[in-house]
């Protein structure tokens, strides 16, 4: 398949400029302190994947490699890949303090460094969704899952916490992501679509990741502080536009907030989707 800087000619869009500038955001700050917070995705996407030891596993836009672990620990030979080599870095050291072994290599989910059907297991949790070009990203996964072989994802819907921060920071930051926004792969329609008949079947469940911090105000400015892309984005703002954008945030918060003591305890809604590749 051509490198990421294909440019389409019904959108014009240049996505090895946008992956460029995505690189950058994941960069600027460092995500394993939020990945750290949420583990259970990785575990649950493992098991509905049934990994098996001994199966080659790719990771694809690991972070700090919460699913990568998790396929370790199931003997899996693990490869976890991302745009940015310091959360590979925390993947390695996560792994290494579990005893486990994973392998790490910086790559882009549109443009996969590997032989076609070069493994049993393709999966992404939260991370390969965010790829500009969404269609190239689906036929890398495909391309590179033998025949029979899984893939897994774990995505956030629009109708969700997650989807509603992505929507407000949207609207205030423009980020010329792409022409499809991330969400979109937290449905069953999208999912087909970028599939196609190359898949023999296709198991979704739709689950809860709960957010939990110390209030709303605690959460906001931790993402502020360690999410690369939330702090560009208020980085990008005047002070007035960034208090607008921190009180549309906190607005989200509270709309899933079901915590009365001060805390926050929200959960977002995602898909686990396993589909088996023809």
């Amino acid at each position: 398949m051509p490198a990421p800087g294909t440019t389409t000619s019904a959108a014009n869009v240049d996505y090895w400029a946008i992956t460029a500038r995505q690189r950058v955001a994941w960069a600027a700050g460092d995500f394993a302190r939020i990945g750290s917070l949420g583990t259970i995705h990785g575990e649950l996407l493992c098991e509905a994947l049934d990994i098996h030891p001994g199966e080659r596993v790719l990771d694809v836009a690991a972070g700090n490699g919460a699913a990568a672990v998790a396929a370790a620990r199931r003997w899996a030979d693990v490869v976890a890949t991302d745009l940015v080599d310091h959360l590979l870095d925390s993947a390695r050291l996560i792994a290494e303090a579990f005893g486990l072994s994973v392998r790490t290599q910086v790559a882009d989910a549109q443009y996969l460094p590997f032989d076609d059907d070069s493994f049993d297991v393709v999966m992404s949790t939260f991370g390969s969704m965010f790829a500009p070009d969404q269609q190239a990203a689906a036929d890398e996964a495909v391309r590179i899952c033998r025949p029979c072989g899984r893939i897994g994802l774990a995505t956030w819907t629009p109708a969700s916490l997650m989807g509603d921060v992505l929507n407000v920071t949207e609207r205030h930051v423009p980020t010329a992501a792409g022409p499809r926004g991330a969400e979109e792969w937290g449905t069953e329609e999208r999912i087909r679509e970028l599939f196609g008949n190359r898949i023999n079947s296709l198991r979704i469940a739709t689950r809860q990741f709960t957010f939990r911090y110390r209030s709303p105000r605690h959460m906001l400015e931790y993402f502020r502080t360690w999410d690369g892309p939330t702090r560009l984005s208020f980085e990008g703002l005047d002070v007035d536009g960034q208090d607008r954008l921190a009180a549309d945030l906190l607005a989200v918060y509270a709309t899933y907030n079901r915590a009365t003591d001060g805390t926050l305890v929200a959960p977002s809604e995602y898909l686990e989707i396993v589909a088996t590749v023809r």
